[in-house]
C-alpha cells in the first residue's frame, strides 16, 4: 500500500479544518496557503470530501469549508478511502478483485491478508483528534 499525494493532502487538510474549527466556514484559499497546497489542486480535493459527507461546503461570499461531525468521529482510514483506490497491500485482495486462481495454492496469502489487517486496524484507530494532539505527535518524532 503506497498513500498518494492526494491521500496525505487530504489528511492535511482535515487536520487544518481541525484545527480552525470556530464553527464557521473556512475559505479554501486559507486552507491553501496554510498549508502550502495550489488552491486548484485544493478544489479537487475539497470536492472530493464534500461529496464523500465528511466536510460541509458553501459557495459565494463567506463559504468555504468546516467539518461536519467533532474529529473524534473522523478516522484516518475513512479519510484516505474517500482518496485512495485501494488501501490494500496487494491487488488480489482489493475490494471487488476477481478471484485469484492461485488463490488455493498461494502460500503468502494469509501473510497479506493478516498485514491488510494489521494496516486497516491501526488507521481505523486513529481519529482525526489524535492528529491534532500535539503530545500524542511529539511522542512520534523521529
Amino acid at each position: 500500500m503506497k498513500v498518494s499525494t492526494r491521500g496525505r493532502y487530504a489528511l492535511r487538510v482535515m487536520i487544518d479544518l481541525a484545527e480552525h474549527n470556530d464553527g464557521k466556514f473556512i475559505p479554501l484559499k486559507e486552507i491553501s496557503e496554510r498549508q502550502n497546497i495550489s488552491l486548484k489542486y485544493m478544489e479537487g480535493i475539497m470536492t472530493t470530501l464534500s461529496k464523500s459527507g465528511l466536510v460541509d461546503a458553501l459557495h459565494g461570499k463567506g463559504g468555504g469549508y468546516k467539518l461536519n461531525r467533532d474529529e473524534k468521529e473522523y478516522t484516518v482510514r475513512e479519510i484516505l478511502l474517500t482518496t485512495e483506490t485501494s488501501l490494500s497491500t496487494v491487488s488480489c485482495l482489493d475490494e471487488g478483485a476477481p478471484g485469484c486462481p492461485m488463490v488455493a495454492e498461494c502460500k503468502t496469502i494469509k501473510m497479506w491478508s493478516e498485514l491488510n489487517r494489521i494496516i486497516n486496524d491501526y488507521l481505523e484507530s486513529k481519529t482525526l483528534a489524535d492528529l491534532t494532539n500535539t503530545e500524542w505527535i511529539n511522542n512520534y518524532i523521529i
